[in-house]
């Protein structure tokens, strides 16, 4: 993609359930403080991609590398160390009901890092801030906030530790048109002012096109075309313009059951 160095490196990755294939042989190269958006319908193997990456769930054969480091070999010790590494804002934000806004933004911190809860409240603050809530949310609970006021504070979590990796599990689901690029333009700028590689998954065109250096697609558990984001209109691919343009007709076929 890039003479850049990577910073995430997937080599030949394989994942089955039983006898389903979720990725097979996945190859992907994420540019050190570049932003990557990997783009595909349900079911293809994106959610499964990040889940290996933050070593949830272990790939059956492949390399998953980390700033060169092979994570697949990393002792206890060394993923917890890796992992410090990454920051994640989770589809439908993934907050803790039970906890004030501001605990949500400091939770990692607090639990992950044993910082001082005072400490780790200026902290959570002063995120909260960025993503354009005052300090008077920060003592409600989320579900005293709406949708989008939910999906700033899942940003600002996401950002607190100022993480050099951050992922992006569809980042605008559940939003209207107007609050997505909102959250659009956010990202953008958290990710700058942090100079952070970030990895995002997203069936929302807009939102890629908005975020990303670069523009991945992945079908059937391999990426099957990668370019930049100025090139993915462009791409002459048949399967990612059947994608982006939300056509039935094409090589992507939809399983639907008829009556």
């Amino acid at each position: 993609m890039t003479d850049t160095p990577n910073k995430i490196v997937l080599k030949d990755v394989h994942k089955r359930f039983g006898k389903k294939v979720v990725l097979d042989g996945l190859t992907l190269e994420v540019p050190r403080g570049k932003s990557l958006v990997v783009i595909g319908g349900s079911g293809t193997g994106k959610s499964v991609m990040l889940k290996c990456v933050l070593g949830l769930i272990r790939p059956d054969s492949g390399q998953i590398l980390i700033d060169g480091q092979d994570s697949m070999k990393f002792d206890s010790s060394e993923r917890e160390q890796a992992l410090r590494k990454f920051g994640m804002l989770f589809q439908g934000s993934a907050l803790f009901d039970s906890l004030k806004v501001w605990e949500n933004v400091a939770f990692g911190l607090i639990q992950g890092r044993n910082m001082p809860r005072d400490e780790a409240k200026e902290i959570a603050l002063e995120k909260l801030g960025q993503v354009g809530l005052g300090p008077e949310v920060a003592e409600l609970s989320p579900s005293e906030l709406s949708g989008g006021m939910q999906k700033r504070v899942a940003l600002a979590r996401a950002i607190a530790a100022e993480p050099e990796i951050i992922f992006f599990d569809e980042p605008t689901t559940g939003l209207d048109p107007i609050m997505a690029d909102v959250i659009n333009d956010l990202i953008k700028s958290c990710v700058r002012q942090l100079g952070a590689t970030t990895l995002s998954i997203t069936h929302d065109m807009a939102s890629a096109r908005k975020i990303a250096d670069y523009v991945a697609m992945i079908y059937k558990g391999k990426i099957i075309w990668h370019g930049t984001a100025a090139e993915v209109d462009n791409s002459g691919n048949d399967y990612v313009d059947q994608f982006i343009h939300g056509r039935a007709d094409g090589p992507i076929k939809m399983e639907v059951l008829k009556p």
